[in-house]
């Protein structure tokens, strides 16, 4: 019987294991899917958000949402984009393994039962979730000075396809 548990546990923990979503650029298939979101807020500004798999680097989240952005900039005609606001969010931290144990009884008239039982929990989650939130406007023609101001062809070049 033990080498049976044993087997199904490992097993569990393989299938739970495999769970984890990759991060793929694309866009999101739902409300908290890995991939890229935007909402037009007026004419040459945009909200786009990218969601991270369990466990994407803040790099590669921050990445794919400057990379759609400068996809949207081309698209529209524009040729450089600001950021006016930009938001990081992260969930699913977990602080390490826990132990628990707990105590009970039961009373049955003449009859009486107590149990002790100890458990521990484990994430199997591949790590916490990150989404960056981009405000963008949008121009033409020579791109203002300014740390947040990026050339959308050039963003499209080096985070294109590639990455």
């Amino acid at each position: 019987m033990l080498p049976r548990l044993s087997c199904l546990f490992a097993c569990g923990l393989l299938l739970a294991c495999c769970e984890t979503v990759p991060t793929v650029y694309g866009p999101a298939a739902g409300p908290q899917a890995v991939g890229f979101s935007e909402y037009r807020i007026e004419p040459g500004r945009y909200r786009i958000t990218f969601q991270g798999g369990p466990g994407a680097p803040v790099a590669q989240v921050s990445d794919y949402a400057l990379r759609r952005a400068a996809e949207l900039a081309l698209a529209e005609g524009y040729d450089w984009f600001r950021v006016a606001d930009r938001v990081t969010e992260a969930s699913g931290y977990h602080r390490g393994s826990r132990i628990s144990v707990g105590a009970g009884g039961a009373d049955f008239g003449r009859r009486s039962a107590v149990g002790v039982g100890i458990g521990t929990s484990f994430n199997l989650g591949g790590g916490p979730t990150v989404a960056q939130t981009l405000e963008v406007v949008m121009g033409r023609g020579e791109a203002p000075r300014g740390g947040d101001v990026y050339d959308a062809r050039e963003i499209r070049r080096s985070l294109g396809s590639g990455r």
